[in-house]
């Protein structure tokens, strides 16, 4: 049974519950967002390597504009920043809609695809901001951090199961819209929450440590490097499992998977935050980073749909924990005047990495089949273990825990 205490203790704080539901909401689609694109990309135009490419282009665009939209967050606000930019993202969305469903050449779509990407913003980063805002207790915030990243695997546990359900039962570009549909609902409804919107910063805090660029922060860079290429794994992995779902016999059954291995992390989120921790953070961020590179070579061992699964739920079980680690160590290292934009790159660096794992595994499905793909998300998951360990001194002298601040709200 996992104690449910500490999380409904930090939802009776003034506002939090409305803001995470609409969070919630506001980011659930871009959990569709990667399979839709490659269902639609893969029926309408027959090519893997061009729903990868399609899909990497999403992925890097919206892992720039996030950092971008991000600082300019910092300065001028959430709503201010991102409430127009997430309408102009979901207008961009169904313009390559309307492209794929009237036959236009594929080179058409990739640029209103790399635009609504960098247009629509990091929701998630934007609600751990708000929980650093109205939370004073470490140990809260720790729930806190935990939660979101369970709410986040629980949109990957439906998310995709409703992209592939409309996009095989109703017409390939319907994943699509159901992004849309999503994505500007709960943008509307999230940025209304404006009680608990934390302060903007429109002059800059004198330079710290690290200068101007966030990533010379000490710390910093390892922790991004590490979620990078744990993004390429990702990215490598989505496509690939659509690849051998339909190399198994029912290509329908991709999105199944995937919602299993979201499962997986979400329980495993639920338990890893319902507990008190006393190994540093750095510890257990190499740790579950270790354990998610070895449950994704279990992945390319899988000898049917069924052991794709039973392996998925295993390597889902170290993902909640380790982005929950992540973001425990970046809002320890960053200064706290700029910390939407830390957590932010968080986001970033996973979608630049899921944009290489996506492109390239398109690339060898195509050429040699699904299992060299989720051979090239093996290899990227371990070099982030690898990383992940080699850093742990470096984390050590920059982890610097911030002092308890008295409570926002």
């Amino acid at each position: 049974m996992i104690p449910v205490r500490s999380y409904l203790a930090i939802l009776r704080v003034p506002g939090a519950l409305a803001f995470c539901l609409t969070g919630l909401w506001a980011r659930a689609g871009g959990a569709m967002m990667g399979i839709a694109t490659v269902l639609m990309a893969s029926t309408r135009y027959d090519s893997y390597t061009i729903a990868g490419t399609l899909s990497a282009t999403n992925s890097v665009a919206w892992a720039i504009g996030a950092a971008v939209l991000a600082s300019l967050v910092d300065r001028f606000g959430q709503r201010r920043v991102m409430l127009p930019a997430s309408v102009l993202s979901g207008a961009l969305l169904l313009l390559v809609v309307v492209l794929a469903a009237t036959g236009a050449p594929a080179w058409t779509l990739f640029a209103p695809t790399a635009l609504s990407g960098f247009t629509a913003g990091a929701p998630g980063a934007l609600v751990r901001a708000r929980w650093n805002y109205v939370l004073a207790d470490p140990q809260q915030l720790h729930a806190a951090l935990s939660l979101e990243s369970t709410l986040d695997e629980g949109t990957w546990v439906f998310g995709p199961m409703i992209a592939t359900l409309l996009a095989t039962m109703l017409f390939p570009e319907a994943g699509l819209i159901g992004v849309v549909a999503v994505g500007v609902s709960g943008s509307l409804a999230f940025y209304a929450q404006r009680r608990t919107e934390p302060p903007s910063h429109p002059t800059r805090a004198p330079k710290q440590s690290g200068g101007g660029l966030l990533l010379a922060v000490p710390g910093v860079f390892p922790v991004i490097l590490v979620n990078l290429l744990v993004g390429m794994a990702f990215g490598a992995a989505d496509v690939s499992i659509v690849a051998a779902a339909e190399h198994f016999g029912n290509k329908g059954w991709s999105g199944i998977v995937l919602g299993v291995i979201a499962l997986g992390s979400a329980s495993a989120g639920l338990a890893y935050g319902s507990r008190k921790w006393r190994s540093p953070i750095r510890h257990r961020f190499a740790v579950f980073t270790l354990f998610y590179a070895a449950t994704t070579w279990l992945l390319v061992t899988s000898p049917s749909i069924w052991a794709l699964g039973a392996f998925g739920l295993l390597n889902g079980f170290a993902i909640a924990p380790s982005f929950i680690n992540s973001n425990s160590l970046i809002q320890q290292i960053v200064p706290e005047h700029r910390l939407t934009e830390g957590l932010s790159w968080i986001g970033t660096s996973v979608g630049i990495g899921g944009s290489l794992g996506s492109t390239a595994a398109g690339y060898f499905i195509d050429q040699t089949g699904a299992f060299v793909g989720l051979t090239t998300a093996a290899i990227g998951a371990s070099l982030a273990a690898l990383i992940a360990a080699a850093t742990l001194p470096l984390l050590a002298r920059a982890q610097t825990p911030r002092s308890i601040r008295s409570p926002s709200l």
